[in-house]
């Protein structure tokens, strides 16, 4: 038997005829994998979760669950007989049945015995911390605990696949922090493989074996965490995985490593991303706010870029500060002290943090 749970092959969906939310999708995923899938609003995310569910039928392409075909344009199996599970934003929970018969609902339908419900409601119980709450009604739990009630409810039937779709996104930022760290731990333990949406990097980074990034209805890139954020694939991909500062920047030098040259300053050195900038003359130059170091003393060594600063921001433990290049480009870092407006100084831009792509208008 197979350890593959689900299959995607070129798969595509469109709306309105000429618009594609989905093109061309490619990827499997293997029993107790868990794969986040991450990308901005509107990229085509929430439509492949409703195809995987079969709430929608595709256009183009096959999907497969443990090698039976469940859709393709002229076969549609329900989402009733697919052997998965969702959790959706809103938890969708009962709001009339107690906590007990919410998780006990699906379990019902499969005309399991009462006594080996119980047993199975228990065990969920005590995995999700809702002893004593069986008897209570949705609306009388917080936020988190109706989300564990709801994993609860779907892993009660021991599901081939459980889907996710921003199963956090209603939380509070603790609540955020604490549940992504439960769900990893608790689906690990249990074996369950998962196909989880979201926005947040932070949440994919806490869940996922592997990363897929998506934008504009393609997957840019599909790997583990660590390679996407140390690698990231596309200029779309290294933005949305902290990326934030883009200068526009010459390709000065080609080879092994690439050197740009930012108005009269240079950057030598850098390694990741470079072959997608091979060509290339006119170049995106990206890098996250805390790979740059703060001199106050201005330099025009290699690595080095002059700034002005404009604002300084207090974050908790670091100051976040807003500056600007010689020639005026936005620039952000962190930094430990807070720094006036007007000073001047210098960052140090770690090489191997940077990432090059060709030049792009937005």
């Amino acid at each position: 038997m197979t350890n593959t749970i689900l299959e995607v092959e070129r798969l595509g969906k469109s709306y309105g005829g000429s618009h594609m939310a989905l093109r061309d999708i490619n990827f499997s995923v293997k029993q107790g994998e868990i794969i986040s899938v991450l990308g901005p609003s509107g990229c085509g995310k929430s439509t492949l979760l409703q195809l995987i569910a079969g709430l929608q039928q595709p256009d183009e392409g096959e999907i497969r669950l443990r090698g039976t075909t469940v859709a393709t344009v002229s076969r549609l199996v329900p989402p009733e007989k697919r052997g998965i599970n969702m959790v959706f934003q809103d938890y969708a929970l009962w709001p009339h049945m107690t906590i007990y018969d919410n998780i006990a609902y699906g379990l019902r339908r499969q005309k399991i015995p009462a006594a080996a419900i119980r047993e199975q409601i228990a065990e969920l119980v005590a995995l999700l911390h809702l002893e004593g709450l069986e008897d209570r009604l949705p609306p009388q739990l917080s936020g988190g605990q109706q989300q564990r009630v709801a994993i609860a409810r779907a892993l009660a039937t021991k599901p081939d696949l459980l889907l996710l779709d921003e199963p956090l996104s209603n939380l509070d930022m603790r609540l955020r922090i604490e549940m992504r760290s439960e769900m990893a731990y608790l689906f690990r333990q249990l074996g369950t493989t998962v196909f989880h949406v979201t926005h947040d990097p932070d949440e994919a980074f806490a869940m996922a074996d592997r990363l897929m990034i998506m934008r504009a209805g393609a997957v840019d890139q599909i790997d583990r965490p660590q390679v996407c954020y140390d690698r990231p694939a596309t200029l779309s991909a290294a933005m949305l995985l902290g990326a934030g500062n883009r200068l526009k920047s010459k390709l000065v030098r080609h080879g092994e490593h690439a050197t740009v040259r930012i108005a009269e300053h240079v950057i030598v050195g850098i390694s990741p991303g470079y072959s997608k900038a091979e060509g290339a003359e006119a170049v995106d130059l990206l890098f996250r706010p805390d790979s740059a170091i703060w001199q106050s003393i201005p330099s025009t060594k290699a690595n080095h870029l002059p700034v002005h600063i404009l604002h300084s921001v207090f974050e908790g433990k670091r100051w976040r500060v807003l500056a600007k290049t010689t020639d005026g480009q936005p620039i952000s870092f962190l930094n430990d002290d807070y720094l006036d407006a007007g000073m001047e100084g210098s960052l140090h831009i770690s090489a191997s943090d940077a990432f090059v792509f060709p030049q792009q208008s937005a």
